[in-house]
C-alpha cells in the first residue's frame, strides 16, 4: 500500500511540475495505474473511471491518457491484439523493451539502436525514439511447447 501511495503521488507532482490541476479524478487515474501491474486500454481506464465519474467520456480519458504519456507520467505500446494500451512508466532512465505478445509481460533492456550509427534518410533532428521488441517469452513457450 505505502509503494502505491508513494506512486501516486510521483505521477501527481509530475503533473503539477507540468502545470496541471490536481484533481479526484486524475488521483483516481493515478491511483489505477499505481495499483495495477501491467497494461491497461483506454477502455480498461474508462471502465474504471466510469465507476466513480459517470459522466467522463471516454475521450477525456485519451485525452489524459496521451497527455500523461507526453510528459513521461505512463509509458504507450502498440499491440497487433490489443491495440493501444498504457502503463505506469517503469524507470526514469533511457531504455527500451521487450514484450511477450502472449502475456504481455515486459523486461527493459539498455540496448539502443540510435547508439550504433545508425543512419536515416532524410535530414532529421531526432527528439525521441522509442524501440520495442516483441516476441514470445520463455514461459509462454513451454506452456506452447508442452
Amino acid at each position: 500500500m505505502e509503494k502505491s501511495h508513494s506512486k501516486v503521488q510521483e505521477m501527481l507532482d509530475t503533473m503539477a511540475r507540468n502545470g496541471w490541476r490536481v484533481t479526484e479524478q486524475r488521483k483516481t487515474l493515478a491511483q489505477i495505474f499505481a495499483d495495477y501491474d501491467g497494461y491497461l486500454s483506454p477502455k480498461d481506464v474508462y471502465d474504471q473511471m466510469s465507476v466513480h465519474y459517470p459522466s467522463m467520456s471516454l475521450d477525456t480519458v485519451y485525452r489524459n491518457l496521451r497527455m500523461l504519456s507526453e510528459m513521461g507520467v505512463l509509458e504507450h505500446f502498440y499491440f497487433m491484439e490489443g491495440g493501444l494500451k498504457f502503463r505506469e512508466n517503469c524507470a526514469a532512465h533511457h531504455h527500451h523493451h521487450l514484450i511477450c505478445i502472449n502475456c504481455e509481460k515486459t523486461l527493459a533492456f539498455d540496448f539502443c539502436p540510435m547508439d550504433h550509427g545508425l543512419e536515416l534518410p532524410g535530414n532529421y533532428k531526432v527528439i525521441r525514439h522509442r524501440f520495442e521488441v516483441y516476441g514470445i517469452c520463455e514461459a509462454c513457450q513451454s506452456v506452447t511447447e508442452g
